[in-house]
């Protein structure tokens, strides 16, 4: 049974009718956050101790109140002939109460990482560590072991901040992780037996949308326990945030993929570099890695449809490529072209241990539609596929300069959070200020790549590939 809401509140803004140019709002809707006195009205807040922190001296305006907001939509349409269907929407502030609804000396915090790697899931880790000792002092810190299964059948691991000094600098996850092993009556039953009464969940739309169950199972059982979510996936396809950690990352080694594969291509008669780069379901790391590297003669994606053969398609664009320059580079999406894959009854139906859809390998098989075309349409020529697939180096390699201070913000600021009675929420940047959403509301909201904006605009603009969508319909009309 999920918390009940307060009901959203709305911020009225008079309208304007004498200044065109003067943003109007009919109504800001103020998204609520699940909060521990929603189901346990008698407990109490105490004074942060940060007030009492040596290391900290809060300033006026330190602390934030219940009317710091971030809106989520910040482009307007001044003009009004693009008017607003909808109340515009409003996230909490994220940063420290005046307040808290925990003694620092009761709290007993469980940290988990659930799925797949992703660089930085260390420093979240280490910093949510040092935050929870050093800024509300609280010495029972726990990690729990390989994901959502290791709540039931493995014992956590007691961490500090002198275990958890260098892990910043270390790829992976020191927890360990897995996929699956989500028993919801298991976990909670051991979240309450060990006494757990705060707990970071870190890891993808699946993880999130265990937390969003786990988070109803204590609300159902009425448990003086707060649960955030802080979503991690290098493919960035988590709704509502700006980016998720170690997107950043991904997109700098991405590229180092990309440098390869132009290198081995130029250095062949007809090369082709082939890069397959993560993104199951979204082609963000794709489009960021061809959009900085300028090396990409063409990007393929989730998001927009493609076909090989006849007019305007993949073969006669890389053909023309090829006679122009001597050479090409082709970088593709994992999710990209799954539909036009062969697939099995069986390849049909298989699923992997979170519950996704098992993808074929797009990468593979284009090598090889690649190889048979030159064969057919070019037999007496020269040719050569260099096929690079970055996926393990990529997720596995350290967080860089700029995913290390988000994993430090988006931690301490969900740190605060649960320090003021907030729970079901996760934290992340929303137009850049970090934000509380409620985790139901991520759990369900997509990252894709919009092919309507202009940086998908940028990116057939630097390869000049073809529109395949809208000449295929044209084809078949």
């Amino acid at each position: 049974m999920a918390v009940t809401q307060p009901e959203a509140t709305n911020l009225t803004t008079p309208q304007s009718e004498q200044n065109p140019s003067q943003i109007s709002f009919s109504s800001v809707k103020l998204q609520e956050l699940p909060h521990l006195t929603d189901y346990l009205p008698n407990l109490q807040s105490l004074p942060s101790p940060l007030e009492k922190n040596r290391f900290f001296r809060p300033s006026e305006g330190f602390y934030l109140t219940p009317g710091d907001v971030i809106l989520r939509q910040i482009v307007y349409d001044l003009s009004g002939t693009f008017s607003a269907s909808a109340p515009h929407q409003a996230y909490h502030r994220a940063g420290p109460r005046d307040r808290v609804y925990f003694e620092s000396s009761q709290i007993r915090a469980a940290i988990v990482t659930c799925g797949g790697l992703c660089p930085g899931l260390n420093t979240v880790i280490r910093e949510l560590v040092d935050g929870l000792w050093d800024l509300y002092g609280v010495r029972e810190i726990f990690g729990v072991t390989a994901g959502y299964r290791g709540f039931y059948e493995r014992e956590p691991v007691r961490l500090n901040p002198k275990l958890v000094r260098n892990w910043h600098k270390r790829g992976g996850t020191a927890l360990e992780t897995s996929r699956g092993g989500f028993d919801l009556e298991k976990i909670v039953d051991a979240i309450q037996d060990r006494g757990f009464n705060q707990v970071y969940i870190i890891g993808g739309d699946g993880a999130m949308r265990g937390a969003v169950n786990i988070f109803n199972e204590i609300c159902r059982r009425k448990l003086n326990v707060s649960v955030t979510g802080i979503p991690k996936t290098v493919d960035n396809d988590v709704g509502v945030i700006d980016r998720s950690f170690g997107f950043q990352t991904a997109v700098e080694m991405a590229q180092q993929a990309i440098g390869a594969a132009r290198v081995e291509a130029e250095s062949a008669v007809n090369g082709i570099g082939l890069v397959k780069l993560m993104g199951r379901s979204t082609g963000h790391i794709a489009l960021h890695a061809t959009l900085s590297s300028r090396d990409v003669d063409c990007c393929l994606i989730p998001e927009t449809d493609f076909y090989l053969e006849g007019k305007g398609g993949l073969f006669e664009f890389l053909d023309q490529r090829l006679k122009e320059n001597g050479h090409a580079v082709l970088v593709v999406a994992e999710g990209a072209g799954q539909e036009l894959i062969p697939r099995t009854d069986a390849q049909k139906q298989e699923r992997d241990e979170s519950g996704n859809l098992v993808l074929l390998n797009v990468g593979g098989w284009l090598k090889s539609e690649l190889k048979k075309w030159w064969q057919r349409d070019h037999a007496n020529e020269l040719f050569t596929v260099k096929y690079i697939d970055p996926t393990y180096m990529i997720r596995a390699v350290p967080a860089n300069a700029t995913d290390n201070l988000y994993c430090t913000l988006v931690a301490h600021s969900a740190i605060h959070g649960v320090m003021a009675g907030y729970t079901g929420f996760v934290s992340g940047p929303v137009n850049g200020t970090y934000a509380y959403i409620p985790l139901e509301e991520v759990s369900q909201a997509k990252n894709e790549v919009n092919v309507k904006d202009h940086k998908w605009a940028w990116v057939r603009s630097v390869t000049n590939q073809p529109d395949f969508t809208r000449i295929q319909t044209c084809r078949t009309t």
